[in-house]
């Protein structure tokens, strides 16, 4: 191993943003390792069954319980489901691939190695501000229905942010808006891959409620170049929070629409709403354009939708695709 050779970590890299993000990693040369921890709750192995690198090494295994004889030089933490059936379908587990994730993955880390974390736009609630700064200290439910996602977000910033003030610890955090793309899961829950699901199948369109809250739809490959320049490309000394996404907002009904006459079902069906479903997001990314001069989500949602269908219709003509 050359002197400036780097062993990096990745947790929850078979997941839908963590594949995508090892991708990035594997196109470094000063990598000489890249170890991916993943259980596979929400994360597939075949979204990294493209890699024939054989720098890359894949345990099956919790985040908490994962455990290395060498140290990382770079450790990133995306051992969490993102989606609300999902993680509210198992809420322990799901503070526990947060909080004792980090905690157990710390151990991992070399002396003066970097540990960064997506965080998420739900630290901020339901807002009532917008856009939302970094700076804005939320307004969420702590013991609502989605709060074992939101707290354990909040709680993992909480813990790296006193670590570096008391201990010097390196980190770098982010706060994701809304990601889509290839990779989603067919059963992931959230919109764009419900949507697309449900119009490949012939089925209705479902949105919950009157469809009028409003997203920020990031389209995978802008954000996770904003994820590549800031946790290493750029060399940005700057701990976080740091909101990335696009700040084009559009509404739910609007999406459902669009991919409704994309996959030409025409139909779109309301449901009761969801509990506590946030109103409105829409990041304020004054700060993201000041580390990262030049970087913008730059793929509007309209083509970013058309590629994720034509992905989903790719995987269920191989007939790969997970039931929904």
């Amino acid at each position: 191993m050359s002197k400036n050779a780097k062993r990096v970590l990745v947790a929850g890299g078979c997941g839908f943003i963590g594949s995508h993000l090892v991708d990035r990693v594997l196109k470094r040369s000063d990598v000489e390792t890249c170890v991916v921890a993943d259980n596979l709750w929400t994360g597939l192995d075949e979204n990294l069954a493209h890699v024939r690198d054989p720098r890359l090494h894949i345990v099956h295994c919790d985040a908490e319980a994962f455990r290395s004889d060498i140290g990382f030089d770079e450790i990133y933490h995306l051992a969490s489901p993102a989606s609300p059936p999902w993680y509210m379908g198992d809420p322990r587990r799901t503070i526990s691939a947060n909080v004792i994730g980090a905690l157990r993955l710390l151990e991992s880390l070399k002396p003066g190695g970097r540990i960064a974390y997506t965080s998420t736009s739900e630290v901020y609630g339901d807002p009532l501000v917008s856009p939302q700064p970094e700076s804005y200290r939320g307004s969420v439910d702590c013991t609502g229905p989605r709060s074992s996602y939101d707290e354990g977000k909040r709680c993992t910033e909480a813990l790296l942010f006193e670590m570096r003030r008391a201990h010097g610890l390196d980190i770098r955090v982010v706060r994701l808006f809304n990601v889509y793309g290839p990779r989603t899961r067919p059963d992931d829950g959230r919109a764009v891959s419900n949507f697309i699901t449900q119009g490949l199948a012939g089925r209705p369109i479902t949105i919950f409620g009157d469809g009028l809250q409003s997203r920020s739809w990031g389209y995978i490959d802008d954000i996770v170049d904003g994820l590549e320049r800031y946790f290493w490309l750029d060399q940005i000394d700057y701990p976080g929070p740091l909101n990335i996404g696009n700040d084009r907002e559009i509404s739910v009904l609007e999406v459902a629409e669009y991919v409704a006459r994309l996959t030409g079902v025409g139909k779109v069906v309301h449901m009761p709403p969801v509990p506590q479903d946030p109103t409105n997001r829409r990041p304020d990314l004054t700060l993201a354009r000041s580390l990262m001069p030049g970087w913008e989500c730059r793929v509007p949602y309209e083509q970013g939708v058309e590629m994720t269908l034509e992905w989903f219709r790719a995987r269920l003509t191989a007939g790969t695709a997970v039931a929904q």
